[in-house]
């Protein structure tokens, strides 16, 4: 006989993850402010976001996924380092680092 068990989150994880929550949207506001004249200091705060997300198991928002590449990880600020094109109902993101593009359905 199989006892199928209910995980309950207990008071700590929920409060880590709200906690987790706020530090990515500091990462992100931090990267936005910084980029201007140190861009690898805002590409390390996405990449501290990212780490959040990852440990604490916490979605990043979307409007927050597309400021940064899916693929080098790099903070994106459109005509800077990136381009932002529509095409066949999608917004469609080149990243001048590694060249890729991402898109989104609009």
């Amino acid at each position: 006989m199989i006892v199928i068990m209910k995980r309950h989150f207990s008071r700590k994880q929920k409060k880590n993850k709200e906690i987790a929550r706020k530090r990515i949207l500091f990462f992100f506001e931090q990267a936005r402010k910084v980029f201007d004249f140190n861009p690898s200091l805002a590409n390390r705060y996405v990449t501290l976001a990212r780490k959040y997300a990852q440990r604490y198991k916490v979605r990043i928002p979307r409007e927050l996924k597309r400021r940064f590449c899916k693929h080098c990880y790099k903070y994106l600020v459109p005509g800077v380092n990136c381009r932002v094109r529509t095409h066949d109902g999608k917004v469609v993101y080149t990243c001048f680092n590694c060249k890729k593009f991402m898109r989104f359905e609009y």
